[in-house]
């Protein structure tokens, strides 16, 4: 494989480095930049910031982004396997149908189990 099947790629690399940078540079040059002590201090609702910036989410959260991404992951392999659904026969058809039925229990067990619930 020769390197001038890169070229192009390469090309648009470059070029959106450098358009990002020339507006980056042009904004700071023509923008207005006048930083102040408030300006620079954190953002909430226009009060003084108040105990701490970081503070403790519930686990639920964690819980239904893991399981958003687990799912969103899943729907990914369906379009390869549909792209070369007629190549793999039988034996694919077979494979996807084992794939689907793991991760059908797993949703019955996060639905039964109340992960889905949110209050």
């Amino acid at each position: 494989m020769a390197l001038d099947t890169f070229a192009p790629i390469t090309a648009l690399l470059v070029i959106s480095v450098l358009v990002t940078f020339i507006i980056l540079v042009i904004s700071r040059i023509f923008g207005p930049h006048r930083p102040t002590t408030r300006k620079r201090a954190p953002y909430e609702s226009g009060m003084k910031p108040i105990g701490p910036a970081v503070r403790r989410l519930p686990i639920k959260f964690y819980l239904i982004a893991v399981l958003f991404i687990l799912f969103d992951i899943e729907v990914i392999f369906f379009l390869p396997w549909a792209v070369v659904f007629r190549d793999l026969g039988i034996y694919g058809l077979i494979t996807m149908g084992v794939f689907l039925f793991i991760l059908t229990v797993g949703l019955l067990y996060e639905w039964k189990s109340g992960a889905l619930e949110w209050e």
